[in-house]
C-alpha cells in the first residue's frame, strides 16, 4: 500500500481500530530509557556469544512490533468499505422515506408523492457521488526521536501533500496516536502543496506507541453519506523504561585448581587461540615458535576467563505482579527499570550480560525486549532448571514483584552454579521479612531509583 492508494476503512472505525497492542502501554504492553546521568549505549556494541543482542541496537525488520504493524495494516485494508457502507442514519431515513413515497405515489396515483420520493433518491445518489471523490494525499511521518525513555518528550512530524492536479483539499483529518485521536486540519491545500503538523507523543507509560494511519472522512453537505479512508503507514515510537545510573558492577570469579573461588575485580588473561597476523597487531603478541612452523606470523588470542558475566532474570508472570491499576502493574514497571539499568551499566563497563524472562523468550535488542514485554502466565521452576543446567554466568539477578516473595527460596538454590545470586523485590515493602540465608542478597525497593541506590550500596560485589 502506498500513500497514493489510500486504504478505505469502514465508517464505524473508532480510535481502537487503528491501535496495536502497544498503544496504551499498559503493563501488558510491551519497553528505552536513558536518564540524563546515564551515558549513551554504544550502538554497535554486542555481548559475547550466547548472551544475546546488545542493548539499544536497532530493531530488525522481523521484530514483534513491526509484525503487529503489518498485521494492522492488512486488517485495515481488508476491512475497507465494509460495515454500514458509509450511509449515515439521516441517509438511511431519507432512503426509507423516499421508498415509501415512491411506493405510495405509484400505487395510489399520487404523482406529487412519487416526485418527492424520486427527489430523495436523487439526493442520496448525489451525496454518494460527492463523498466518493477521493482526495489524493501523500503522507510522510517522522518520529523525533523514535526511541525515548519513559517520561521524556517525543514528537511526531506529519507532512501531508496534495498530489492531485486539479482540486484543492479542504477537510479535517484525524491521526491515531495511542489512545488519542489528533485532529489534522487541511485548509485549502492546493495541488502540489504540502503542510506539516507537529504534535506530542504520549510517553508517560512504557510500551510501543503505534501512530497512524491518517484517517480522512468526507461527507456530502446534507450529511447523508460519510466515507472514511486511511492514508500512510503506521509508525512506532518505542518508550523504553527509565534507566538509573548504577556505579557498582560485580567482580569476576577466578576458579583455581584447588577448588577455591576468588573475586577478581579486573579479571585475568588466559591464552585462547592463534590466528594470522593482521596489520596493527602488537609484535609482543606474536607467537614466534608457531610462526616458524607455519611460515607466517601467528598472533596469540587471549581471553579474560574471570570477567564478570551478569545474568538478569525478569519475572514477567502475572502472578508475580498481582496489583494492577489502570492496566499497569507498578511493581513490574519498576522491575523493568531495574533490568534496563543493569543492562546499561554492563554495556557501559563492557561486561557480558544476558537478559532472560520467566514466562516468555527474550529475543532482540534488550531495551526493545524490555519495551515489549508483557505480563502473562508462566512457571518459575522450568526456568530455574534451565539456568542451573546452562550456567550462563557468575552473577544472577532475579527481579520480581510481591507475588514472587515466597519463591525466593527456590532462586537461592542456584547459589551453587552462580557464585553471586541477588534478588530484587518490588512493590511489597510491608511484606514479611525475607531470609538472607544461603548467600542470597535481597534488595527490597519501591521503584527503580531506590533499587539503583541500594544496588550501589551492596557489599557483596
Amino acid at each position: 500500500m502506498t500513500a497514493e492508494d489510500g486504504m478505505t476503512a469502514e465508517d464505524g472505525m473508532t480510535a481502537e481500530d487503528g491501535m496495536t497492542a502497544g498503544d496504551g502501554m499498559t503493563a501488558d504492553d510491551g519497553v528505552p530509557a536513558r536518564s540524563a546521568a546515564e551515558p549513551p549505549l554504544p550502538a554497535g556494541s554486542a555481548p559475547p556469544a550466547g548472551s544475546g543482542p546488545a542493548a539499544g541496537s536497532p530493531t530488525g525488520p522481523g521484530s514483534k512490533a513491526a509484525d503487529r504493524a503489518h498485521r494492522l495494516a492488512a486488517r485495515l485494508k481488508s476491512s475497507s468499505w465494509r460495515g454500514r457502507g458509509g450511509i449515515t442514519a439521516r441517509g438511511v431515513g431519507l432512503l426509507i422515506g423516499a421508498a415509501a413515497l415512491l411506493l405510495t405515489g405509484f400505487r395510489y396515483g399520487y404523482p406529487d408523492l412519487a416526485l418527492l420520493g424520486a427527489a430523495g433518491v436523487v439526493a442520496v445518489v448525489c451525496g454518494a457521488a460527492f463523498a466518493f471523490w477521493r482526495p489524493r494525499l501523500g503522507v510522510d511521518r517522522v518520529a523525533e526521536p523514535d526511541r525515548v525513555a519513559r517520561g521524556e518528550p517525543a514528537a511526531m512530524r506529519l507532512t501531508i501533500r496534495n498530489t492531485s492536479r486539479l482540486r484543492a483539499a479542504t477537510m479535517v483529518a484525524t491521526d491515531i496516536c495511542g489512545h488519542t485521536v489528533v485532529p489534522v486540519p487541511l485548509l485549502r491545500l492546493r495541488p502540489g502543496r504540502d503542510t506539516t503538523v507537529d504534535y506530542p507523543v504520549p510517553t508517560s507509560r512504557r510500551g510501543v506507541v503505534a501512530i497512524g494511519p491518517l484517517r480522512v472522512t468526507r461527507g456530502d453537505p446534507l450529511g447523508l453519506i460519510a466515507l472514511a479512508r486511511t492514508y500512510g503507514q503506521i509508525s512506532s515510537v518505542w518508550v523504553h523504561p527509565r534507566i538509573h545510573l548504577l556505579r557498582a558492577v560485580p567482580a569476576g570469579i577466578s576458579r583455581s585448581l584447588d577448588g577455591r573461588t576468588d573475586k577478581v575485580p579486573h579479571g585475568t588473561i588466559t591464552f585462547d587461540s592463534l590466528r594470522e597476523y593482521v596489520v596493527g597487531d602488537e609484535l609482543r603478541r606474536v607467537h614466534w615458535r608457531s610462526s616458524a612452523k607455519v611460515g607466517e606470523l601467528m598472533v596469540r588470542e587471549q581471553l579474560d576467563t574471570s570477567e564478570p558475566t551478569i545474568v538478569v532474570l525478569l519475572d514477567d508472570r502475572a502472578s508475580a505482579h498481582p496489583e494492577v491499576r489502570d492496566g499497569t502493574a507498578e511493581s513490574f514497571e519498576s522491575a523493568c527499570e531495574a533490568a534496563a539499568s543493569i543492562v546499561a551499566a554492563a554495556v557501559r563497563e563492557d561486561l557480558p550480560v544476558s537478559l532472560h524472562l520467566v514466562a516468555s523468550v527474550a529475543s532482540g535488542p534488550y531495551l526493545d525486549v524490555l519495551t515489549e514485554v508483557t505480563l502473562r502466565r508462566g512457571e518459575l521452576a522450568p526456568t530455574l532448571r534451565r539456568l542451573r543446567a546452562q550456567r550462563l554466568g557468575d552473577t544472577l539477578v532475579f527481579l520480581t514483584g510481591p507475588g514472587g516473595r515466597h519463591e525466593l527460596g527456590q532462586v537461592s538454590g542456584l547459589r551453587g552454579p552462580y557464585p553471586v545470586v541477588m534478588a530484587g523485590l518490588f512493590g511489597d515493602r510491608d511484606g514479611a521479612p525475607v531470609s538472607h540465608g544461603d548467600g542470597l542478597i535481597v534488595i527490597e525497593a519501591a521503584d527503580g531509583a531506590e533499587f539503583a541506590s541500594a544496588w550501589d550500596g551492596v557489599r557483596g560485589w
